[in-house]
């Protein structure tokens, strides 16, 4: 997922080392799979799980999963509730002003537009999820956006006709298409972004030295090819 912070949200960091605490928090949204989700067991799952755990394994670290609503995920790192993001999160420039990111443990995602019939997305209405780049990207197509909290809501707005289409991360839509026979795709994918990567402040640079180390070992042995393949068989594991 691809949140984009306003630059008045921009928030003094905080000046805690995370390393200094015994546990390091890690921060994810718990909404998003199959980056991210809650399961059946009530537990967060997905591949960002999966990476969360891998990288605070291989660094030594013992962790904690917190779930924040997307809306103020970065605002609350910052702030000092936790002390990573891991949720599907691109890394971009602008969030690169606020945050320290590490290593890409995913590609540049595709981002597609999914809808009931044939629309114009160019001068459709268009939902995506509020302060992602999908919402700045149909800002900037001209099209007319209507934000929503969270990417359930903007698909319903389709389904229920209060917009003409819905923008967001590809693998989240696939399946929701896959299994709705009223939903299909329009036009070609849209690569937004640089890749994702786990956030963390800009204080905490022993944290992101510990976690490009481990990311950089998982690519280089194999393991974030497996988990890649666990969650996303499409994936070229060589990005």
């Amino acid at each position: 997922m691809n949140y984009l912070l306003p630059a008045a949200a921009a928030l003094a960091l905080t000046a805690t080392s995370a390393l200094a605490q015994e546990v390091v928090r890690m921060g994810t949204e718990g909404a998003y799979p199959p980056y991210n989700f809650i399961n059946d067991a009530n537990e967060v799952d997905g591949y960002d799980i999966d990476i969360g755990n891998e990288v605070c394994a291989r660094a030594e670290l013992t962790c904690e999963w917190v779930t924040n609503d997307w809306d103020s995920i970065i605002p609350n790192l910052v702030s000092g509730n936790y002390d990573t993001i891991v949720a599907g999160m691109s890394i971009t420039d602008e969030r690169d002003e606020v945050i320290d990111f590490s290593v890409p443990y995913f590609p540049a995602d595709p981002s597609a537009y999914a809808s009931m019939g044939e629309v114009d997305v160019a001068s459709a209405v268009i939902a995506a999820q509020t302060g992602t780049i999908q919402a700045s990207h149909v800002a900037e197509t001209g099209a007319t956006l209507v934000e929503f909290a969270t990417p359930d809501e903007a698909v319903a707005a389709v389904r229920n006709g209060e917009v003409d289409a819905v923008f967001a991360d590809k693998a989240f839509l696939q399946p929701i298409v896959d299994e709705d026979a009223d939903l299909s795709f329009l036009g070609e994918d849209v690569v937004l972004g640089d890749g994702m990567g786990i956030g963390m402040r800009e204080s905490d640079a022993e944290l992101k030295e510990k976690i490009d180390a481990a990311l950089t070992a998982m690519k280089e042995d194999g393991k974030m090819a497996e988990l890649l393949a666990k969650w996303f068989p499409e994936v070229d594991p060589n990005f």
